[in-house]
């Protein structure tokens, strides 16, 4: 198994326990927990998968996201820094990537194949320690960050604040529809505490019924 291959797979061990404490801390989350059924976050267990695919869901919707990513996948043979790395940046955005996303990902793939990216040391480390790194790499802002600590590292208490899907989510179910501020959705999240990342799951899922999954 290749060294950057690690990472906690199948539904977190908190999540039944997070469903409960958001439902009594929140009615309206309460609602929205109950309408979307079953069904919660799953971990990949792949650090490459999950940051290629947060790469590719930059600014898009899902559903291109999910086209882009399966036409990546069939053109490379399978996501992985070896595949990807195989490849030149015309092939990649042939695939339907932007030439920067394109630029970024292969850029992405060397630096996990020369080892100046090391996941299986951000097991032991702090939310923020872990953004401060992926910062570092091109293509890789606080969001796709964020995305990396929720839906790889199944961090239980993240709030993607920049995320299109929250804020909506928050203006619909909150603000009947209206603006909110930065604040306002902070605000709104501190009763979530310590399970945002779970509570931003959840109003994700109320937007869309089909899974968000990097």
């Amino acid at each position: 198994m290749p060294k950057w291959a690690s990472g906690p797979t199948g539904h977190p061990s908190f999540w039944k326990r997070a469903k409960k404490e958001l439902s009594a801390a929140d009615p309206v989350l309460a609602e929205v927990i109950k309408s979307c059924g079953r069904g919660g976050l799953t971990g990949q267990g792949d650090p490459f998968v999950t940051l290629v695919r947060s790469i590719v869901a930059q600014q898009i919707s899902v559903r291109a996201a999910d086209s882009i990513w399966n036409r990546l996948d069939e053109t490379v043979g399978g996501i992985s820094p070896d595949h990807v790395v195989a490849r030149n940046e015309a092939e990649l955005h042939g695939a339907g990537l932007t030439r920067r996303k394109a630029s970024y990902i292969r850029d992405m793939a060397l630096a996990f194949k020369d080892g100046s990216v090391a996941p299986a040391l951000w097991h032991e480390k702090e939310d923020e320690e872990i953004i401060a790194e992926l910062l570092k790499l091109r293509g890789i802002g606080r969001w796709t960050a964020e995305m990396f600590l929720i839906f790889h590292l199944l961090r239980p208490n993240v709030l993607p604040l920049d995320d299109i899907g929250l804020i909506r989510a928050c203006e619909r179910h909150y603000a009947g529809g209206d603006a909110l501020a930065r604040e306002d959705i902070e605000s709104l999240a501190q009763p979530w505490q310590p399970w945002r990342s779970v509570a931003t799951w959840y109003l994700w899922r109320s937007l869309d019924p089909t899974a968000v999954a990097y």
